[in-house]
């Protein structure tokens, strides 16, 4: 695990649980029923940075979706084996995912990416490529205007990475998925760049 990934998992473990009591659980909730209406009944989806399972994983566990998620943190993992106990979670870095080729059928990685270099974001992308099936369904979310840096984040440390939306598309799309939607939306008071792809 690189110092970045080390910090960012530090810092999760200190915050978790006054992290949600500022969180609005509900502001995407019409991004996660798009997203739920391009998969198929019965559909194994893949949580990337799933934190405490809320509220991502546990809507689409609702939905009748096979859920798994990953975070670095496992005080943010012991928190969603609690909220969300039918859905699977381990511990594990986005920068080194563990899983088959051809694995889900849909992969979400919401307010997360910003967490890991904007230097490693193609090199993930090619990962979350390489284990969805075909046809597969990816959505992500990152900032708006390209970044790099710390900040004190609920008390502690943390680390923030952005490439601009343009950039973060090109490189969605040179990984060989077919773009579904792509905007800028607010969401909560806060601005961030969503897009739905598709393996094809």
């Amino acid at each position: 695990m690189n110092e970045i990934s080390k910090l960012v998992e530090q810092g999760y473990n200190q915050i978790a649980e006054d992290y949600y009591t500022h969180r609005d659980l509900k502001k995407f909730d019409s991004e996660l029923e798009k997203f739920s209406s391009y998969l198929s009944e019965n559909a194994h989806v893949l949580d990337v940075g799933c934190g405490a399972g809320i509220p991502t994983a546990k809507f689409l566990i609702k939905k009748g979706f096979d859920v798994s998620g990953i975070d670095l943190s496992e005080k943010m993992l012991e928190l969603a084996r609690k909220n969300v106990p039918a859905a699977r979670f381990i511990k594990m870095d986005m920068n080194d995912l563990k899983f088959e080729e051809n694995t889900f059928d849909g992969i979400t990685s919401l307010y997360t990416l910003f967490h890991v270099s904007k230097s490693n974001h193609y090199s993930i992308f090619k990962q979350f490529y390489k284990i969805l099936k075909l046809g597969g369904i990816l959505l992500i979310n990152t900032g708006i205007s390209e970044s790099e840096g710390m900040s004190n984040f609920f008390g502690v440390p943390m680390f923030w990475s952005n490439l601009n939306p343009q950039d973060t598309l090109e490189l969605i799309k040179k990984t060989g998925f077919s773009i579904l939607f792509e905007a800028i939306l607010e969401r909560g008071g806060e601005y961030q760049y969503w897009i739905y792809g598709k393996k094809t």
